[in-house]
């Protein structure tokens, strides 16, 4: 079992990455990931985290969090995200090894989404 500081330095990587990308401060966000994260969403997923950031840089979501819970080196967050004006609830786990996130899923209902993105 690990540690309590283990616990409050996952928790503490995954909020400042958080705090980061609402700040649209996207240097600071990347040095939270390691470089070969991955990520995994209902749209699509990511490897490596310069293309992860290149994609935040477009995107600017923004992230109001509503609770989180910690195990050892995962760190659930529950959070409305603000996409393109609409806000969905979501839930990330994250999973954080050497003070940088490792890999993270974020899962939320995507039809919002996707009834208001551009027709083709």
């Amino acid at each position: 079992m690990k540690n309590d500081s283990t616990t409050n330095n996952a928790t503490e990587t995954v909020l400042s990455f958080i705090d980061a990308l609402n700040k649209d401060d996207f240097d600071a966000a990347r040095t939270f990931l390691a470089d070969d994260m991955k990520f995994i969403g209902v749209l699509g997923s990511r490897d490596g985290a310069d293309v992860y950031i290149a994609d935040m840089k477009k995107m600017k979501f923004k992230y109001a969090i509503q609770k989180a819970f910690t195990n050892n080196n995962d760190v659930c967050l529950f959070y409305d995200i603000t996409m393109s004006e609409l806000k969905i609830f979501s839930c990330g786990w994250y999973t954080v090894e050497d003070n940088k996130i490792k890999l993270f899923k974020v899962l939320f209902d995507p039809r919002p989404v996707l009834e208001n993105a551009p027709k083709k």
